[in-house]
């Protein structure tokens, strides 16, 4: 199998600050509807001392003209596929959102086929992953889905008052949906690694007990943060975010060396 290179970007992968000479790794998983640019700061705090891999899904931005994944576990199969093709580092997730979730999944897959599957899964802004509710939002119409990406507030506000910008972005966050809220896991399905739960005491769709319930989907360590602020807190807490993150990567270089 090839191996892509720790400078290189492809159409998954993407590097805002190629560090070849890293030890550590960060992989970036992005929400609904979300894009590998939103972790461009994250790139600019860890880089060059960290490998951030940024993930872009089909889709959007560049990717714009290919078809959604609107699957759970096809598109944490591509995932995998792509990932598994890195080189050998020690290696943390972060994912927010239906990235939280992704990184979940990939990483049991990576688990399972024993491909440097990363020592952390950091997941921020997600109930777990057997924490069910009954959401359908990808079946409303446009003004449906607009009124959940306001109340979620994780949207540039310059977006809503631009037509053009909307009709671009809505199939990708509605594939986006229909994929998360079609998804389903078993309660008993869990990964090795350890587990790092983010969430905002205000969020709408995740409850401190929901967020509380990843505690069952892993056999490593676990621990949970709350921050004040709803689904995209970490935006108001980018420092104390960055510092859990970091925590993580200690942790993974440490038990890599």
């Amino acid at each position: 199998m090839s191996r892509i290179a720790d400078d290189a970007t492809t159409a998954w992968i993407r590097r805002y600050h190629p560090s070849a000479g890293s030890a550590v790794r960060l992989i970036c998983f992005p929400h609904a509807g979300g894009s590998a640019s939103f972790f461009h700061p994250v790139s600019v705090r860890f880089a060059p001392e960290v490998d951030v891999v940024a993930l872009q899904y089909p889709g959007r931005q560049d990717r714009r003209t290919e078809p959604c994944v609107e699957d759970i576990g096809k598109l944490a199969d591509l995932l995998c596929e792509e990932i598994r093709e890195l080189t050998g580092k020690p290696t943390v997730f972060f994912g927010h959102s239906m990235g939280a979730v992704l990184a979940f999944e990939t990483a049991l897959r990576l688990e399972e086929l024993g491909a440097n599957p990363p020592h952390a899964v950091i997941a921020s802004g997600r109930r777990a992953p057997s924490s069910h509710r009954d959401e359908q939002v990808h079946q409303q119409d446009d003004t449906g889905v607009i009124s959940e990406l306001r109340l979620l507030n994780g949207t540039d506000a310059a977006v809503f008052g631009n037509d053009e910008l909307l009709r671009m972005a809505l199939p990708a966050i509605r594939g986006d949906y229909r994929a998360i809220e079609t998804y389903s896991c078993p309660p008993g399905r869990r990964m090795r690694g350890a587990l790092t739960v983010l969430t905002g005491d205000a969020d709408p769709r995740t409850t401190l007990a929901e967020a509380e319930a990843w505690r069952d989907h892993t056999e490593g360590a676990f621990r949970m943060r709350v921050f004040t602020g709803g689904h995209f807190f970490l935006t108001g807490h980018l420092n104390e975010v960055y510092a859990e993150i970091l925590t993580e990567l200690d942790a993974a270089r440490a038990a890599g060396s």
